[in-house]
Formats: structure tokens, sequence, C-alpha cells
């Protein structure tokens, strides 16, 4: 990618993510890594990428209003995009000249002229947010879906527009330090040394959260497995599995490994963890983790819902596959991407997997279901039916932000950390 500029790479990758439906936090590393850019230009590519992304629904209508057009009428597709990235600079402060100019060098030579001419009348004409309190209003706003608001609605009343404001928001790094309160206050002062301020989290005292990280295989502990990346949601559900030391451990849906390996960890070298995983290829990520962090679960690939694995476990942990409302604020294509009509199918598979991996509890055991997502019928509906399918389990209450509860729901706005549904069940004799 010789030559490449911070707003060229934002580029390609806002248009991957939108026509080829590439996953936003996947494909930005790899375009980085040969992009040539240094620190400072590949911080500004990911600022612009994502928050043109995150703010897609927002800017749409403001293009259309200006080009007099539908967006996807807009040809070729570099220009469509590019006057994403430009409407987006308009709105983030981006000097009007250079978001202007410097976008429209982007776009093929015919294509220059309208891009321009809109843009400049976009530059000319201030994005007004819009009133109303409805779905469509507060989605018209924060860019989330209008069904998810109205999923949101029900859950939190008059907090929806905060927390869909809220998934639409950059998150901060979240690290999860290997080794205790120790290890943890010596990370922090290696941070700290290098100008990166890390307070601890308020969810998982484990973790510490920084806004000034930049990549963060770049930061001292990193290379050393002295710590990894995990938000303090992902932590929150391995506390709320409580397994110790010696105990063996099954994850149904483990890649990439963030919550096995710190499973392992807790359960020791007298203890097991079974990181299983449909994907062979993601599998192969848990692995990656795993030696730099020094664990060695067992791997395994397999259909979580027809799963391979005979034997029983003390703890059961299903991190299942869902519609990932709850982590846009780090894949932002999801506040978007997600259809309404797509959770149905996704709550059968969740409960298809969370049935099978019962069989594997053993009794007395504890069973734990999280799902990165606050739609009903991915979290309390699913959890609901696998009591009918599983008399044997029985919910157990557990510690939380909130208080002791049998299921529990964070939020970004309210706790910090990404949106996770957890409830956990024990096995009775």
């Amino acid at each position: 990618m010789s030559g490449s500029t911070a707003r060229s790479v934002a580029l390609e990758l806002v248009g991957r993510v939108i026509d080829d439906g590439a996953f936003s936090n996947r494909l930005l590393p790899a375009l980085l890594a040969r992009s040539g850019l240094d620190a400072r230009d590949r911080a500004f590519a990911t600022e612009l990428a994502f928050g043109t992304l995150r703010r897609r629904l927002v800017l749409d209508p403001w293009i259309e209003r200006a080009a007099n057009r539908p967006i996807d009428r807009v040809t070729p597709p570099e220009a469509r995009h590019a006057l994403r990235l430009g409407a987006y600079q308009l709105t983030a402060g981006v000097a009007p000249h250079a978001a202007v100019s410097a976008t429209v060098d982007l776009v093929p030579g015919r294509a220059r002229g309208f891009v321009n001419a809109v843009l400049r009348r976009l530059a000319s004409t201030p994005l007004e947010p819009g009133a109303g309190s409805g779905p469509e209003a507060i989605a018209a706003r924060t860019g989330m879906r209008a069904w998810a608001v109205e999923e949101l609605t029900r859950l939190v009343g008059d907090e929806a527009e905060a927390a869909a404001a809220a998934f639409a928001s950059r998150a901060p790094l979240s690290i999860r330090v290997v080794g205790g309160a120790a290890a943890l206050a010596s990370v922090r002062a290696e941070l700290d040394a290098v100008g990166v301020t890390a307070v601890p989290g308020s969810i998982d005292d484990g973790c510490l959260v920084t806004e000034d990280g930049g990549d963060p295989r770049r930061l001292p502990g990193f290379a050393e497995g002295r710590w990894t990346v995990q938000d303090q949601a992902s932590a929150f559900v391995v506390a709320a599995l409580g397994p110790t030391s010696g105990e063996d451990v099954y994850d149904a849906c483990a890649a990439p490994g963030g919550k096995s390996l710190f499973a392992a960890e807790l359960v020791g070298p007298e203890g097991t963890v079974l990181a299983a995983d449909a994907s062979p290829r993601r599998v192969s990520l848990i692995a990656k983790g795993a030696a730099r962090l020094g664990q060695a679960p067992w791997l395994l690939a397999q259909d979580a819902a027809r799963p391979a694995v005979s034997r029983s476990f003390v703890r059961v942990l299903i991190d299942a596959p869902c519609s990932g409302l709850g982590a846009a604020r780090r894949r932002p294509e999801l506040l978007w991407r997600v259809g309404k009509e797509g959770v149905s199918g996704l709550a059968a598979r969740q409960l298809a997997i969370a049935t099978a991996a019962g069989e594997a509890l053993a009794p007395g055991g504890r069973l734990v279901y999280a799902v990165c997502t606050f739609t009903r019928g991915e979290t309390d509906a699913v959890c609901d039916a696998l009591l009918r399918a599983r008399p044997a389990l029985r919910p157990v209450v557990t510690p939380g932000p909130d208080g002791p509860a049998e299921r529990h729901r964070l939020w970004p706005h309210r706790h910090g950390c990404d949106g996770m549904f957890v409830a956990a069940f024990e096995r009775v004799s």
C-alpha cells in the first residue's frame, strides 16, 4: 500500500465493511500493518474509519439531502463511501477545507466534481440532530437501528437514548492483568512510565482501563504475556462462572479465547480448561493467545449444538454466538448490520447450544449463559426455554454491579463496559 494515507486506509475499510460484509475489528489491523503509516496516522485512520461506520445512519440522510438522490445510487462505490468519510470529518472537528479537498483526492476522476460539490454543500449546511423521543428519532440521532432502540426502551425506559448513544461511542482500551494485585500495580506503573494513564476497572478489579493506549500490541507487557486485551464485561462472565483451583471447565463457544484463558489462570495447572469452537481457524486464535499467556488449555473444533464432549465438568460456560449489539463500541457496523428478523434464528441456535452443553454439567456444577447483546429474545427467553428443556437446572444468584441477582445486564452507559447478559445455573442431583 505504498503511498497510503490515513484517509485512504479509512476509505478502504469503510467500503469493505459496508459492501463486502467485512468485520471492522478484524480487517483494520491488517490494513494498518501494510499501510506503512506512523502511530499518529494509524490512530487518525482508526478514528475516521470507525467514526464513519458508527455514524453511518446519521450521516446518510444528511448526504442524501445534499446530493438530491439516495446514497445507494451514488456511483462508483468509492464516491459513495468518500461522501460518508467526508461528512463524518465535517462533524468531527476536522477543518472543512481539509475534510473536503483531501477526501475528494481519493475519488476516481469522473466522480470528483460531484463529491466535491456535495461535500461543500454539507460544509455550509450543519447537521441538525432532529427532535422527538420515539425510537425513530433516537435512531436518527445515535445511529442505532430503530428496532434495537425500541428493545432498549422496553428494558431501560427513559435511559434508552443514553444507552444507544453509549453503544454508538468509542470504547476505551480495557486490559486484564495476569497474576493478581501485585502484577496489576506493576503493569499500571509501566504504562504510566510511557505516558499511558490507566485506572482500575469498576466492574473487575483485575482490569485496567485507559483512554490513550493506542495500539495495545506496542504497549509494555503485551508481548511478554503479562496482560491481555479484555473488556470488563468479559471478565465479569468468568467471575460469574467462578472457577477455582483444580476444577475442570468446558467453554463451549470459546474463540477468540479470552474467557477460556482467564479460567485457565484461575484453575491453575491442577485444573483443566476445554476450549471449543466451531471454526478450526478460530480455535487457532485461542492457541495463539494461550501461547502468549503461557497457558495450555485443551482445544477442540466442534459444533457446540452437537458436541463431541462426553465427560462432565463442574463449570460450563456458554458464551453463545449472538447479534453482538453489546459490542458495538468495538465493532461499529453492528449498530446497523443486525436486523430484527435475525434474532429468532439466533435464539434457536443459542438454545440448542445451551441445551447440549447442559449435558456436560456435573451434578452440583455451575453453568453460565452469556451473550454480548440485550435483546429479550436472546437473553431472558433463551434462559426460560433452557429451564424448561433442562429441568435439572435451577437459577443461581451471583454478585453483580447492581447487587446479587440470578440474571445480570451490564450497560456501557451505567457500568462503563460492553453490553452483556449473564445468567448462572446449577445442576441439582
